[in-house]
């Protein structure tokens, strides 16, 4: 192998912070934490380097938050505070549990209906076994609470222990509101019940829409549509509203950032004074990927990245080494193999869609393979890592 080939390829460093904190100079403490760990830990910067923020700092540096009051309120301006209907949430103490009481503040009744056998993200709301063998067809048949409970009993999901569907339903009463509880997968299902509906899906919430519109849905708004201007001086969201928000207090949701391009911009801007060095900078939430054993999949937020700079705009375009090395130069060994590879990855020229040899990479964004690789990387605990620094990700094996 040649002398100058680099030995390691994409390193992905967290990097600690200082607790942020509303008006904070976002930009300029992450390009400060990220010179300061280089220069602690003995690294350099390197051009096409990215440097990944949580959206939780952007958010708390904006000071994006909305209270429960603050969403009743809105909820009420726009769906009448009568009769509610509550589509398709995810099951989550972090992700719902105050937007559901802010939403059933705003109303005289709730009717929830839950998608089965489990919800979006995968959190679940029966045995798999026991739907088998129930005879129930997740596709055509509604659910009353009472056949639920007969058929499946009290199911409580396996990481957290917690039955929600009875944690939802005190969760509305406590609020002063009615509630009536459905199971059901197809959104029209919920119009002979409520007919001023919030859809609470994340990535299906165009369709679900749509559906329930031409379906005589007299209001029907997604949780996008909640929040999206301020509300007695909240915060708010205008793409997203309440999507991708989180708890913050039991009061108080975080929602998710709003204009981020600024911010990247600024800590691209501070790095490059700094070092001479251009890094892509993105502002990332969940990453996309699912738990093998609780079949959770984790993307919760409407987007893996709000915003990120432009070199991160597209999708990887690489070869698969192991098909070179089975079926091109399958005769070649040693020093012969690795030039013949090499000199493969240099001449590859435009998109590689449809080439044999790319096969079996991974043709999605940058953003959301960066963006995982991030979340990992930073947990969802007490790492105080909040930026994430990966070097070496655009690198090939001829770097």
């Amino acid at each position: 192998m040649q002398e100058n080939t680099r030995r390691v390829g994409t390193v992905s460093r967290g990097i600690r912070c200082p607790i942020i904190r509303k008006g904070d100079d976002l930009a300029k403490i992450v390009a400060d934490s990220v010179l300061e760990a280089a220069a602690s830990e003995g690294f350099s910067l390197r051009d096409r380097d990215v440097i990944s923020v949580t959206e939780s700092v952007v958010a708390r540096a904006q000071g994006n938050y909305a209270s429960v009051n603050d969403i009743a309120a809105d909820v009420k301006n726009k769906l009448g505070g009568e009769t509610v209907g509550v589509l398709f949430p995810i099951l989550s103490r972090n992700r719902f549990s105050i937007c559901l009481r802010g939403i059933a503040m705003g109303a005289k009744k709730i009717v929830l209906m839950l998608s089965y056998p489990s919800d979006e993200v995968g959190n679940s709301l029966m045995d798999m076994d026991m739907l088998d063998a129930s005879g129930v067809n997740p596709y055509s048949d509604v659910l009353t609470l009472e056949r639920y409970r007969e058929i499946f009993g009290v199911y409580r999901l396996e990481f957290t222990g917690v039955d929600y569907v009875s944690y939802y339903e005190e969760l509305i009463k406590s609020c002063g509101a009615e509630v009536e509880i459905l199971f059901g997968n197809r959104p029209e299902m919920i119009l002979p019940y409520a007919d001023h509906i919030i859809n609470c899906d994340i990535h299906t919430r165009a369709r679900t829409k749509r559906i329930l519109t031409k379906g005589g849905a007299k209001v029907v708004c997604g949780l996008d549509d909640i929040m999206t201007a301020p509300v007695n001086g909240s915060g708010y969201n205008e793409n997203y509203g309440l999507l991708g928000s989180n708890k913050s207090t039991e009061d108080t949701v975080k929602l998710f950032p709003r204009e981020c391009r600024p911010i990247i911009l600024d800590i691209q801007k501070y790095i490059f004074e700094a070092t001479g060095k251009h890094v892509e900078v993105m502002v990332y939430g969940d990453g996309a990927f699912k738990d093998p054993k609780g079949k959770i999949w984790e993307l919760a937020d409407p987007v893996v990245s709000p915003a990120f700079t432009d070199g991160l705009i597209g999708t990887p375009n690489e070869l698969k080494l192991k098909y070179l090395a089975d079926n091109d130069f399958k005769e070649l060994s040693g020093e012969a193999l690795r030039e013949a590879i090499s000199a493969s990855i240099r001449a590859k020229q435009g998109s590689l869609v449809g080439n044999m040899a790319a096969q079996g990479t991974t043709p999605r964004q940058l953003t959301d393979l960066i963006g995982s690789l991030c979340d990992l990387t930073s947990g969802s605990g007490d790492k105080g890592t909040p930026v994430v620094l990966v070097q070496g990700y655009f690198d090939n094996y001829t770097n």
